[in-house]
């Protein structure tokens, strides 16, 4: 491990960085222009990305248990083909006109969720459960070079020189790139991972339905899916709504900043937020996951969402107040990175169901955000809708006290507190164990669905 990053899946997070810059190519400016040069009305826009966000789900809901089932590294190659394909289809055909807008985008949100939540299922099987909280810092930290900011920083250079279409067809040499250092690079699953195992066609049935089961068997993880969808509804709503609101494009709005101002706005969020996925990866491992994420992540994310929705009636075209509230909303949303570890250590059995689980939760957090734009802001105006984000994560804060996820050194196996004495024996342990050369690159090993 190098600061929490197993050395062996370097080349796979870089892979992931590159790839999901090209599929964020899009997300600061698309509703916008689809608003502006196509003629879509903010709903039809906004039923794109809800479409969108719909597919994903169902997309990467099924991606653990297949990476499980058959092997990461062939589902991240599948996702990466099949991304180039259906982006190549929604441009040529599909961007200008609102049905074929919705089929073309939305069937393209099949692919993502094959390449990074494929990844997340290689994690889990090269890391130990102690450190896999800080190798998803890292996993997230990746996410937010490519989709954030690459993903911004890259048009807001590109749109002034050639435009909004020509930045669009720059995505496939992005995702094409990655797709190929995962193709030459990456490893594939390690020895002992369910997918290296020779299994009868009732087994893998078995575990690939698992993926819809584990929810009823493990009340625990239902819970932990209702976190994981409120914790980034503003991560994927905002994207659709702040092109339309701070711009002046929604009736209730103004033109409070230009769009390359909120570009670099998103750009410079998402810079911040590789850091601070890193620092709450390791904060979370040491000082526990569900504290962080009640107080830092929730109710940080209620203030700065407020923020976002008032601060431009408050103070006007004030850059400086909104990248406090930009600074505040990075802090917050990646207090949420240990998410990545809580699933699998409620079920460390069916890790590859568990993460599905994850994924499933994933996916919907990407439906939910824009389709609670796209329904509630006809109807409640824009500032309704910040209000409608910011009390569901108080109602988050709820949610995480009866979660009780077992962390190493934290809790014990039934999620009870440690005393002092059990962690620093726990601490004592785990250091005896790395330095007897086991523990930080240990492979977990999976076992068939019983």
């Amino acid at each position: 491990m190098v600061l929490g990053m197993p050395r062996k899946l370097v080349f796979g997070y870089i892979a992931l960085a590159i790839f999901m810059a090209g599929d964020g190519f899009e997300l600061t400016f698309l509703s916008r222009y689809l608003v502006t040069e196509h003629g879509f009305t903010p709903q039809q826009a906004g039923l794109c990305f809800t479409v969108y966000g719909l597919v994903v789900a169902i997309s990467a809901w099924t991606t653990g248990v297949l990476a499980e089932t058959f092997g990461p590294k062939r589902l991240m190659l599948l996702g990466g083909v099949l991304w180039i394909a259906l982006h190549t289809l929604f441009l040529s055909v599909g961007i200008a006109d609102p049905v074929l807008a919705v089929a073309t985008y939305g069937l393209r949100g099949i692919a993502y969720p094959l390449f990074m939540y494929s990844f997340v299922v290689l994690i889990a099987e090269s890391t130990e459960p102690a450190r896999l909280a800080s190798a998803m810092g890292w996993f997230w930290a990746a996410f937010s070079v490519g989709l954030g900011t690459l993903g911004a920083f890259i048009p807001s250079v590109t749109i002034p020189a050639i435009g909004e279409l020509a930045t669009l067809w720059m995505a496939p040499a992005f995702v094409g790139t990655g797709t190929l250092i995962c193709l030459f690079l990456v490893p594939g699953a390690p020895k002992g991972a369910l997918s290296e195992q020779v299994l009868t066609r009732q087994e893998k049935t078995r575990e690939l339905l698992r993926g819809v089961t584990i929810l009823a068997e493990k009340p625990q993880i239902s819970l932990a899916v209702v976190i994981r969808v409120l914790c980034n509804l503003t991560l994927y709503g905002f994207p659709l709504m702040m092109p339309l609101y701070l711009t002046g494009v929604y009736p209730d709005s103004q033109e409070w900043f230009t769009q390359a101002e909120w570009i670099r706005l998103w750009a410079v969020i998402s810079a911040i937020q590789i850091l601070t996925n890193i620092l709450w990866g390791r904060l979370g491992d040491r000082y526990g996951w569900m504290r962080q994420m009640r107080w830092f992540g929730f109710v940080g994310m209620a203030a700065a969402t407020l923020g976002f929705g008032y601060f431009p009636h408050l103070f006007g075209s004030n850059l400086v107040m909104m990248y406090v509230a930009g600074v505040l909303f990075s802090i917050s949303v990646t207090a949420f990175v240990p998410m990545g570890a809580i699933f699998p250590a409620l079920a460390p059995e069916h890790r590859g169901a568990a993460i599905s689980a994850h994924n499933l939760a994933s996916g919907l957090t990407t439906f939910l955000g824009p389709a609670i734009v796209t329904v509630f802001q006809p109807l409640i105006g824009s500032l309704g809708v910040i209000w409608v984000y910011a009390v569901l994560m108080l109602l988050g804060t709820v949610t995480t006290v009866v979660i009780r996820p077992p962390q190493p050194g934290i809790t014990d196996a039934a999620g009870r507190p440690l005393s002092r004495a059990e962690k620093a024996r726990a601490r004592a342990e785990a250091a005896a164990c790395a330095g007897s050369g086991t523990g930080a690159d240990e492979e977990p090993r999976l076992v068939p669905a019983s």
